[in-house]
């Protein structure tokens, strides 16, 4: 009983309304009088809702009130396993596009667009948002866009990259986008695999208080991309008199890409009706071990999924305004625009959280009337360090949950949050992944808050902590893994013919269960959940996560480096920074001017969050066997851990390089 008084501790730091009458306890209520069964508490209906799988969705899907033209003929084939990746709503018709146009008050606010830098906030209303995807859409049928067909966005977080991913959706065209950060690189990795037909893109992005021209970058990325037939670029900073795009081949402004749609009257929304399970978005994963693998999530699957997370989880309702500050090219983004489908105003916010001030989300929350505010773990904590007061400068009156994702949230960010943010909120550190562009645990309506914990795993999703013999464990460290299947899992990868990828990527670990890569440890006793980091070779800094194969691409291609090997290390806190050690070339030397050559390398080609905290030299790195380079083991002894299994190595010498490093220590 070592582990109880760590338990014991769990602090409050927020209860759920006695009075309240959520979707969650609504939704409990319809479920035990449907099923004539006693469902006391979260708890109860969680259990309920991962043993009778089949029987939650299907009601949750009548709940949600999800539009079809056709109903299912069955909910899942209960006889396969999560590994089996099987069909989900067999038989449906519908589109997701239409699911999140379908709000009928006209003239309610849709989206709001907040710029850095910017007084002027843009509104458009539901009506506008259906007359604008029709327009879009009816652009791209005009130019052969079709079902199945790829349309990629290399776009700020903007009203146009809405408008262009609902009308793709609209057309049952798959949408796949990256944020302007992302350098040459880095998008080319990622859209060259699956031959986008269209691109839309931005002259400029201002972050930071710069101008960044980004037409250079587009250029070189649409050069890449063979299979595009037409290149849109929408004037975002300058205005089209002054942008120049001749050089840029079958690129076209959007104005006139919108006038090609336009017949003699308005063009009306059309919406194909598409199976549950036709692929909607295509998603990244960081590039640990080569090119990125392509995700393919579908239409009804990330629908069903991320309405159970706004509506029973978030208890979100058309008077919500929500605000999640996240880029193109994270999922935050398109489970933010999800939050359509209820009729909530979504709030787009584009340029640093820092700019005019630390206050700017804080002002856009007053100003707006948001009631969930989103951000990474990182924005708290350099809001601690910078010691604002947001209790005291703000009203904070709407806000009623601030969630926090991309790393785990620390014990002290909590007790910031109540003590100088707002002490009635709900503070939701949710997680999940890209890979199931969704949570597997987050915020709660219905259960406490306890401090530097996940309030508690999400509805449906069967998540177990498992050791190495393949064991639940309580209140210890284990490997986050999900037993049953789930609507949000990718339905395949792209250019996967076989399968084998998405086999080696989830159920190498545990046959038949999906191991996620995440270290966590769920505590029996408040049912919440801490996490504990990537378990393998992903870096996460900042809450940006990406591999490290990027970082060696780039650094490989100096001269003066024979080798690199790029590492993750934690402090205390769970914070992450990263190492990079290069190995010299013979008859070079390591110096600062060469550091700074490689970190503005870095900083162009993929962007500043992947520059490293530290580069350092050293004389030799460990490989295995076959051949492989061993980040784990590294990153295993600059935790201060022994590595076991020195035989699987080459050079196993070369590990002892890395104990006690004078630069790695006090961290």
């Amino acid at each position: 009983m070592s582990r109880e008084p760590e338990i014991m501790e769990s602090q409050v730091m927020w209860e759920p309304d006695t009075k309240r009458n959520t979707h969650m306890d609504r939704f409990r209520a319809a479920v035990a009088s449907s099923y004539g069964i006693r469902l006391a508490n979260y708890d109860d209906l969680y259990q309920w809702s991962v043993e009778s799988y089949s029987d939650f969705w299907a009601e949750f899907w009548k709940y949600s009130n999800i539009v079809c033209s056709r109903l299912y003929d069955e909910v899942v084939d209960t006889s396969k396993s999560i590994a089996d990746v099987p069909e989900w709503f067999k038989g449906s018709r519908l589109n997701y596009a239409e699911n999140l146009l379908k709000h009928k008050d006209n003239d309610k606010i849709a989206l709001y667009a907040a710029r850095e830098g910017k007084e002027e906030i843009l509104k458009v209303t539901f009506e506008e948002l259906r007359q604008a995807v029709a327009l879009y859409a009816a652009a791209m049928r005009k130019m052969g866009v079709k079902a199945g067909d790829r349309v990629v966005g290399y776009l700020p977080n903007s009203i146009h990259a809405v408008e262009a991913m609902l009308a793709a959706a609209s057309i049952g065209a798959i949408w796949s986008s990256t944020s302007p950060d992302f350098g040459i690189n880095g998008v080319l990795d990622r859209f060259s695999q699956i031959q986008p037909k269209l691109i839309f893109s931005v002259e400029a992005v201002i972050y930071n208080g710069k101008e960044h021209n980004h037409l250079e970058k587009l250029l070189r990325v649409v050069k890449g991309l063979p299979d595009l037939k037409k290149v849109v670029v929408i004037p975002y900073v300058s205005s089209r008199e002054t942008i120049d795009i001749s050089k840029i081949p079958n690129s076209v402004f959007l104005e006139d890409f919108l006038a090609t749609g336009k017949g003699d009257q308005a063009p009306q929304l059309e919406f194909e009706q598409l199976p549950f399970s036709h692929p909607l978005f295509i998603m990244y994963s960081s590039g640990t071990t080569g090119a990125p693998k392509c995700m393919v999530h579908s239409a009804g699957g990330t629908l069903i999924q991320h309405l159970k997370e706004h509506i029973l989880h978030g208890n979100m309702t058309s008077s919500d305004v929500i605000m999640y500050y996240t880029t193109t090219g994270w999922m935050m983004w398109n489970w933010l625009v999800s939050a359509l489908a209820t009729g909530a105003s979504v709030v787009l916010y584009d340029g640093s959280p820092l700019i005019p001030s630390p206050n700017v989300l804080w002002d856009l929350t007053d100003r707006l009337g948001i009631t969930i505010l989103g951000t990474g773990a990182k924005w708290l904590a350099v809001l601690e360090e910078k010691n604002l007061k947001p209790c005291e400068t703000h009203n904070l009156q709407t806000l009623h949950t601030i969630l926090s994702t991309g790393s785990p949230l620390k014990s002290q960010s909590y007790e910031y949050v109540y003590k100088h943010i707002k002490s009635s909120v709900l503070l939701g550190s949710i997680s999940g992944g890209t890979d199931i562009i969704s949570c597997f645990m987050g915020q709660n309506v219905t259960v406490p808050v306890y401090k530097g914990e996940i309030q508690a795993r999400n509805l449906g999703m069967a998540v177990e902590a498992w050791n190495d013999e393949g064991k639940p464990v309580w209140g210890e460290s284990g490997e986050l893994v999900c037993t049953k299947p789930i609507p949000c899992q990718p339905t395949h990868f792209w250019n996967d013919e076989n399968g084998s990828k998405y086999r080696k990527a989830y159920f190498s670990k545990f046959p038949g269960v999906w191991a996620h890569g995440d270290y966590c440890k769920i505590n029996p006793k408040t049912g919440g959940i801490v996490m504990l980091g990537r378990s393998d070779g992903t870096l996460n800094p900042n809450g940006v996560r990406f591999g490290s194969s990027e970082i060696y691409n780039i650094v490989e291609a100096f001269e003066e480096v024979s080798d690199s090997l790029c590492v993750p290390q934690y402090n205390k806190d769970g914070e992450e920074r990263v190492i990079l050690f290069l190995k010299m070339a013979s008859n070079h030397t390591f110096s600062k001017s060469l550091v700074k050559r490689i970190q503005d390398a870095i900083r162009i080609a993929l962007s500043a969050r992947h520059v490293p905290s530290l580069i350092l030299e050293t004389k030799g790195i460990p490989y295995t066997i076959n051949g492989k380079k061993v980040e784990v083991a590294v990153k295993q002894i600059i935790a201060g851990k022994e590595v076991e299994q020195r035989g699987a190595f080459s050079n196993p010498e070369a590990l002892d390089l890395y104990k006690n490093i004078p630069e790695l220590q006090d961290y």
